[in-house]
């Protein structure tokens, strides 16, 4: 408010301000218009605005930060104690430091609880979902992928703003969904780990134990000297594993080719992560009522992962990761010349349908071009570098303070701008994937920019088994490209199909 003598003004017949005048801050308190929001939220409940306007933005990147943080240690965990451990103790933090959100009593209170939830972010829900993957056959393992997240996530974020709506107390619903967390303490009861990683730890003998757990489950019988079988070439593995040199993330940047590829990766990554967590976040500045505008956006989910199912293994990952970036991007942009209400929140909705594509194909095809001795540490960095970018995102929404139409074209501009990056790297479709460093250096060498999956020859059945002799006789890349592949399943259950795809080609253990 203004620092004035607001008496003496009017006696003089000033009823207009005059922006020069001193402001400072308000005096007796704020009355807020429940129209939109027909409850009281922790902004309204703190009084963040005016000046404290921007805590809930801080807020949520401090969650983020938290998200980077428990990415780390949850896939380290996971990696070293097992998926279900990692599991059970993810979804742990994700219910305690929700719940105590309830009972805050300020800003940095807040915050610091929003920091432990953001750990459980992501990882409370991947998880489980990697563990059942490492379980699925591989000629399921694509649907299962992308249409469990189709229909779950799908069903979960399209009833999220109507529990808010009938609780009608922001306490009562971060309690309300948090709570169901708690339930993964059953996991252990119910789930077994994974024998896959068993397998990685040598505990050759309990993922065994476990196989045949599921042999009397599925009423099959295998034959015994397959188990023994199974067993000796699992430890001969492992052995040749230990003197198979060591690489690192920095090796993705020793190279010319290799460099540029994975430096793409991340900008690309980087701008998907902003501009579907932009997309998610903008829904209450589309001018129409937010409860219903949030779960028409969420229900786009579903079509999306639907139509990436049937497309992806047809179309080729470059062109369809650039069309639909560049057409979320046109979406935003377009959104912002016509008028606010159902005209922009239509192709805002649009936008964000185009972008949930870019963001499945954008972890698969990153598995696909990286290395197999490096893409489990590849596929994490560049997971990292997008929740950085998610940190960035409540500030562009932020911009709608400024003018509404800030956010979409901020977002519009970024989704272009990812979407012709794409057309910088390789396609992976019907191409053996890389297992070396080497390999990475050289893949895609002779593609044009134009060239389209759908209209090239399919490659020679002889020159495959060629190119899959020579790969399938280095045996320690071999070994590599069966824990590159196990371990990259932590970061991204994306990854799984693609190194399906370069198990398929090589000669089983």
């Amino acid at each position: 408010m203004y620092d004035v003598n607001y008496t003496e003004i009017l006696e003089t017949g000033i009823s207009e301000p005059d922006p020069t005048w001193p402001v400072t801050s308000c005096r007796h308190g704020w009355e807020y218009n429940f129209t939109d929001i027909p409850y009281e939220t922790a902004a309204t409940q703190f009084n963040w605005v005016c000046e404290n306007a921007a805590l809930p933005t801080i807020a949520q990147s401090i969650f983020f930060l938290g998200a980077i943080a428990g990415g780390l240690i949850f896939g380290w965990v996971a990696d070293r104690f097992g998926r279900v451990p990692a599991l059970v103790s993810c979804n742990m933090m994700g219910f305690l430091a929700g719940v105590a959100t309830a009972y805050v009593r300020n800003f940095w209170e807040f915050s610091l609880c929003r920091f432990l939830v953001g750990f459980a972010f992501d990882n409370c829900f991947t998880m489980m979902y990697i563990l059942v993957l490492e379980y699925v056959g591989p000629k399921w393992r694509t649907f299962v992928a992308n249409m469990s997240i189709a229909i779950f996530f799908t069903m979960g974020s399209c009833a999220l703003p109507w529990i808010a709506y009938f609780l009608e107390d922001w306490k009562m619903f971060i309690i309300v969904t948090s709570v169901p967390l708690c339930l993964s303490i059953l996991t252990p009861f119910i789930v077994p780990e994974s024998a896959r990683w068993l397998v990685s730890q040598g505990k050759i003998g309990s993922a065994i134990r476990i196989l045949k757990k599921f042999e009397k489950v599925n009423g099959t019988e295998v034959s015994p000297q397959i188990y023994k079988d199974f067993e000796e070439s699992c430890a001969k593995i492992r052995e040749e594993e230990s003197k198979t040199e060591a690489y690192s993330v920095l090796d993705l940047f020793r190279t010319p080719r290799l460099r540029k590829i994975t430096i793409l990766l991340v900008l690309i990554w980087m701008a998907i992560s902003l501009v579907f967590d932009g997309h998610v976040r903008n829904v209450g500045s589309l001018g129409l009522d937010i409860f219903f505008t949030f779960t028409v956006a969420a229900a786009t989910e579903f079509p999306a992962d639907t139509l990436l199912t049937l497309t992806l293994d047809r179309w080729g990952r470059r062109w369809l990761a650039c069309g639909t970036m560049v057409f979320s991007g046109v979406f935003s942009l377009l959104a912002t010349v016509v008028p606010v209400g159902i005209y922009s929140a239509t192709l805002a909705i649009l936008g964000r349908f185009s972008v949930n594509i870019s963001y499945n194909i954008g972890l698969q095809y990153a598995a696909e071009l990286l290395p197999t001795v490096v893409r489990a540490q590849g596929i994490a960095f560049i997971h990292i570098m997008g929740y950085v970018a998610s940190i960035i995102a409540p500030f562009v929404v932020y911009l709608a303070n400024i003018s509404v139409s800030l956010p979409l074209v901020v977002l519009g501009i970024l989704g272009i701008i990812g979407g012709m990056l794409s057309l910088f790297l390789p396609e992976t479709l019907n191409h053996e994937l890389p297992q070396t460093l080497a390999d990475g250096e050289d893949f895609g060498r002779g593609q044009r920019i134009w060239d389209f999956p759908c209209c090239n020859k399919k490659i020679d059945e002889a020159d495959q088994q060629i190119e899959h002799f020579k790969r399938a006789s280095v045996s320690s890349v071999r070994t590599r490209s069966v824990r590159g592949s196990t371990r990259g399943e932590i970061r991204s259950s994306l990854i799984q199909r693609s190194s399906v795809r370069s198990r398929n080609t090589m000669t089983s253990p």
